[in-house]
């Protein structure tokens, strides 16, 4: 009888050992332990892991965090530019420092930049939020400030709720999305999607250094020229915090999941997942449509894709290169202004104010006062009106 207790009490041991060398299951790694291919860390709802994958039909491996139930949908990538070979031996570590380290035979093949800051007591984290950390538990570990690290400041082609995008700086400090290469290849690829701020904020999406898309201008409730879109999981906005400009994305239901990713095409697209939690259903794609391409029409160029062609001038303009005019050129005008001499105003609705180097806002004028407050100027050539609350731009 004796002999049968100690059998299973090895047995136990064994068994043990053997589930920790093929699964993690937590959602915290110590310094002690390490994660190589086949194992994961999972949140604690159970909603995203963290792991080695291969994406698509490609041999090559990546640390990345993807949806536990929809496990082919990865939202950040560690090592987009150091594809892992040969991933017998590599596995994941976190010092006791607190940097993490993907290795490989004594070899780095990635590590997190943790801007010189040392835990005294660090572990790695994956949390609900698809959030993956470096927390100091000597602090407190639910606090934002104890975080050394933090894979939502290093953003591949997915924004998730809670996710903060960053606008250029001198200091290099811009946060933005971008696409993977092709489904088989996350290194970054030919588009991004970011802040641009030319006094009034709006989103961008670039093709290498070309703009190909622009959402009109935020207007503090969603922005102008866009669809308006009420996400019912976080609420958005932008702030300026020590001078730089941020679009925050503040959650308030955590019981919907979404996300918004630019796919290796160049297109925008946000999902969200359905009741059941194993399927993506299609929200928005932006843009939606020809007229969506960023200068379609030129300048002083109207596109509506109820037209044909789509492209025309605005009142008083004619088509700038009459013999080849592909719209590109725009428009110029017929007659030249006469600055006071009876001018007025065309009004235009459902189209994106233009992109503006020169403006001047004013948050409380009525729009007799805007329009007033731009024939004093002979520089003005437009004014904007926000109703709600009230807004006017001159530009």
């Amino acid at each position: 009888m004796a002999y049968w207790h100690f059998t299973t009490f090895l047995y136990t041991i064994f068994h043990a050992v053997a589930f920790l060398k093929f699964s993690i299951g937590a959602d915290t790694l110590l310094p002690t332990q390490t994660i190589v291919h086949g194992q994961t860390l999972i949140s604690q709802s159970q909603i995203f892991e963290v792991g080695f994958f291969s994406p698509g039909a490609s041999a090559n491996s990546f640390l990345g965090i993807w949806y536990r139930n929809t496990p082919d949908v990865v939202c950040w990538v560690a090592n987009r530019n150091d594809p892992i070979r040969d991933p017998e031996g590599v596995f994941l570590a976190i010092d006791r420092n607190g940097t993490l380290v993907i290795s490989s035979a004594g070899r780095v093949i990635w590590s997190a930049n943790s801007s010189g800051r040392v835990a005294s007591n660090p572990i790695l984290q994956l949390l609900d939020t698809g959030n993956l950390v470096v927390a100091d538990e000597a602090g407190e570990s639910s606090s934002r400030k104890s975080y050394i690290w933090q894979s939502f400041d290093y953003p591949s082609d997915t924004r998730l709720p809670g996710m903060s995008m960053v606008g250029s700086t001198d200091a290099g400090q811009e946060k933005y999305l971008t696409s993977w290469r092709n489904s088989d290849d996350p290194s970054p690829g030919n588009f991004s999607y970011r802040i641009e701020n030319q006094g009034l904020a709006e989103m961008v999406i670039f093709q290498g250094t070309t703009k190909i898309y622009r959402t009109g201008q935020w207007n503090g409730h969603g922005f102008m020229g866009t669809p308006p879109y009420q996400s019912p999981a976080f609420k958005s906005n932008f702030e300026f915090k020590n001078d730089v400009l941020v679009s925050m994305s503040e959650i308030y239901n955590y019981s919907i999941v979404g996300r918004l990713r630019i796919e290796p095409s160049g297109i925008l697209q946000r999902y969200s997942m359905n009741e059941k939690k194993d399927k993506w259903n299609l929200v928005f794609t932006l843009p939606q449509d020809l007229c969506d391409n960023y200068g379609r029409c030129g300048p002083y160029g109207i596109c509506n894709t109820d037209k044909t062609p789509i492209c025309e001038c605005l009142k008083g303009f004619a088509p700038k290169a009459q013999q080849t005019w592909d719209w590109s050129s725009g428009c110029a005008r017929i007659r030249p202004l006469n600055c006071g001499d009876g001018d007025g105003f065309i009004g235009l609705s459902g189209v994106k104010f233009p992109d503006m180097l020169k403006f001047w806002l004013n948050t409380s004028m009525t729009i007799g006062e805007c329009r007033a407050e731009c024939l004093k100027n002979c520089n003005c050539t437009a004014m904007l009106i926000r109703t709600k609350p009230v807004d006017a731009v001159v530009a």
